[in-house]
This record gives C-alpha cells, structure tokens and sequence, in this order.
C-alpha cells in the first residue's frame, strides 16, 4: 500500500473561538497550540501547515495558580548594550493583556517559518467582542 501524503490545500481550516474568562494560562495556551500546529487533525504531518485558526477573548480575564501572579516575570531585549527590559506579569495584564496569552501560546509553537506562520491565526482580543463573526468561529470545547 501506498502512504497516503496530504498537501495543505486539501484541508481546509476551520475558525475557533475561546472564551479565556477563569481559564488557567498554560492549560489553556497547550491546548490553542495543539489546535494552531494542527495536531488533532488525523493527517496531521509536523513539517505542513494543517491548523486552524484561533480567535480568544476575554484575555484579561485569564488566571495563573499559586504565586505566579506576584512572581512572573516576562523579558525582553531591545537589541542595544544594555537592553534588559524586565516586565512583571501585573503591569503586563494593566498594559497589553492580550500579550500574556500570546507570548505563552507562540512559546509552545515552532521556532522557525512554521511557527511564525502559525502565530499569525492567532487573534487575542480584550473583552468579549471580536470583529472575525463573519468567519463563523465555533466555540472551543475546553
């Protein structure tokens, strides 16, 4: 028998929408990179692009466990001698709390053209309005 080898263009990708409201960060960032990668697909082959894209909302609303919400420190360089900006986890969820969710997902994908490729169907949006209705996303079973 002959393996069966999928192209991209023959799956179509569907749109999903998930409500990060009491969610916990990391179980939910494993599961949207699971989805974004792919991975529940049946053909699912690591080297081709088989996700689906991903709109959340509520991202302000996402919780961590135990201490991390005092302690989570997030990191940066500018790119100059001395660059180190360090930006803790409260003064990140005041300022742009979208970044969380996205910052923890794009750290599960790959390092290379695929991820960047991947991070792009993401959608994180602040509240519970999202302008992707005309796509039809379904609700995420989490």
């Amino acid at each position: 028998m002959k393996t069966i080898n999928p192209k991209p263009e023959t799956v179509d990708s569907k749109w999903y929408v998930v409500d990060a409201e009491g969610q916990v960060l990391g179980r939910l960032s494993a599961k949207i990179a699971t989805i974004l990668r792919g991975k529940h697909h049946p053909e699912f082959s690591p080297h081709w692009d088989f996700g689906d894209h991903v709109v959340v909302i509520n991202a302000e609303k996402v919780k961590l466990t135990g201490h991390k919400d005092q302690q989570k420190v997030y990191f940066r360089h500018t790119g100059f001698p001395g660059g180190v900006v360090f930006t803790d986890y409260q003064k990140m969820l005041k300022e742009h709390p979208e970044r969380i969710i996205e910052h923890a997902v794009k750290g599960m994908l790959p390092k290379n053209r695929l991820g960047r490729k991947l991070g792009k169907k993401l959608k994180i949006y602040v509240g519970a309005e999202h302008p992707h209705a005309a796509q039809c996303p379904v609700p995420l079973p989490l």
